[in-house]
């Protein structure tokens, strides 16, 4: 019922939408007396500002034609490199890299958001570096003969996606993903497996959420995993491909972040309405710029969900010890040669200071001289991995690590 109820509401908007976007243009039109009268802006920008925030959307594209590189403008090839039900692996590179240009997974989170979120993510690193991203499948859009995908699923991928790349890869985790790919680097250091990853960046990551928690994490802990089960779980409706899975929908997801900044997303539409009535449209495009990619989301499927709320919101699984992985406890401590980088934000809101940093304090069988924390500081959760800090401060933080800690081995064979 919730999610039909959702389909009828969106069918209801996508109208309303489109009635508005044809207003704004008859209001704003030269070509009528309307447009040169007070009234005319104020309501053609509301009109415009309505139908943009009700307007349908699908999957964003990564949309990265080229990067800058010492002044010198390079044309970026994006192509499919893996294939599974639930997630590809996009691989991003161009000809102005060096034969030897270091190897990037950046796992981007399954959070109600695409990968595309880390577009400036991808395109700062590409600069200097092979990347690879997760590119996770909308879990409406999977059939049920796919089967499930949870924790165990999503360790796999990675683990899969590493080998695919082969011996001597870099990986860096944004945000929720730290914690599978922390687990997913300790099952490869326990098997000895020779795509092991060389250096492992966390940036923002849920690894202790005991260690100063926000509001997300308390929201997680004040009702039972039966709550969440009952009241945020949903039935993909008969019209998707995925009809019948059980998901956590990314319509609830936004809702939920939506209401943690209610004020400031109010704000950034209301200026946005100033700036399209004084007819600043550099502005104002910037704001829907950003809003297209916010206000686009997907499913996660429902084992995923709960599962990653039980083990890392409410039993700490990782930090106590008791992570399990396909039946076998995950050992911490069997990381010894894979350089671990702790990113935190002194004004994150999502994965509150020392989070993730407890993964260097986890990670008992690396050497110091192999673990770095940085902090950086005014920087919010969405700063830490795009905008102009991450560009200039972060990024080379990271690179010089990657550089410091490069494994040389050779490329796997395909």
């Amino acid at each position: 019922m919730l999610y039909n109820a959702f389909e009828m509401q969106r069918a209801v908007l996508r109208g309303a939408s489109a009635w508005a976007t044809v207003g704004a243009e008859i209001l704003s039109n030269p070509r009528l007396a309307i447009g040169y009268l007070g009234l005319g802006p104020v309501m053609a920008s509301a009109l415009d500002v309505f139908a943009h925030a009700t307007a349908p959307r699908r999957k964003p594209e990564f949309g990265i034609d080229h990067v800058t590189v010492d002044g010198t403008e390079h044309r970026v090839s994006e192509t499919v490199a893996m294939t599974k039900p639930f997630g590809s692996l996009q691989h991003f590179t161009h000809e102005g890299l060096p034969a030897n240009a270091p190897r990037l997974l950046v796992v981007a989170p399954m959070s109600g958001h695409y990968a595309t979120l880390l577009r400036g993510t991808v395109e700062r690193m590409l600069e200097h570096a092979e990347v690879y991203v997760t590119d996770w499948a909308d879990a409406k859009m999977v059939p049920l003969k796919e089967g499930q995908f949870d924790l165990d699923d999503y360790i796999d991928y990675l683990v899969e996606f590493l080998a695919f790349i082969g011996p001597g890869a870099h990986m860096v985790a944004v945000c929720q993903p730290s914690v599978p790919a922390l687990a997913a680097t300790a099952v490869m250091a326990a098997e000895k497996h020779p795509c092991r990853p060389a250096t492992l960046t966390m940036m923002g990551g849920p690894i202790d959420t005991r260690k100063a928690p926000t509001t997300v994490n308390e929201l997680a802990m004040q009702r039972p995993l039966s709550w969440f089960k009952g009241n945020v779980i949903a039935t993909v409706p008969m019209h998707y491909p995925g009809a019948g899975r059980k998901v956590y929908p990314g319509f609830m997801q936004l809702a939920s972040f939506m209401s943690m900044n209610l004020g400031n997303h109010i704000m950034s539409h209301y200026e946005m309405f100033k700036h399209l009535v004084v007819g600043d449209d550099e502005s104002a495009d910037a704001t829907k710029e950003f809003y297209d990619e916010y206000l686009s989301v997907c499913d996660m499927t429902a084992e995923f969900y709960l599962q990653t709320v039980e083990l890392v919101f409410q039993k700490h699984a990782l930090p106590k010890g008791t992570f399990m992985h396909r039946g076998k406890k995950v050992d911490l401590g069997a990381i010894t040669d894979t350089a671990i980088l702790a990113v935190e934000g002194e004004r994150d809101d999502i994965s509150g200071i020392g989070q993730t940093r407890a993964a260097l304090t986890l990670a008992t069988g690396l050497p110091d001289e192999m673990k770095q924390y940085h902090l950086a500081k005014t920087v919010g959760h969405y700063g830490i991995f795009n905008g102009t800090k991450w560009r200039t401060s972060i990024a080379p933080v990271l690179e010089g690590w990657m550089r410091r800690h490069a494994r040389r081995q050779l490329r796997a064979v395909a």
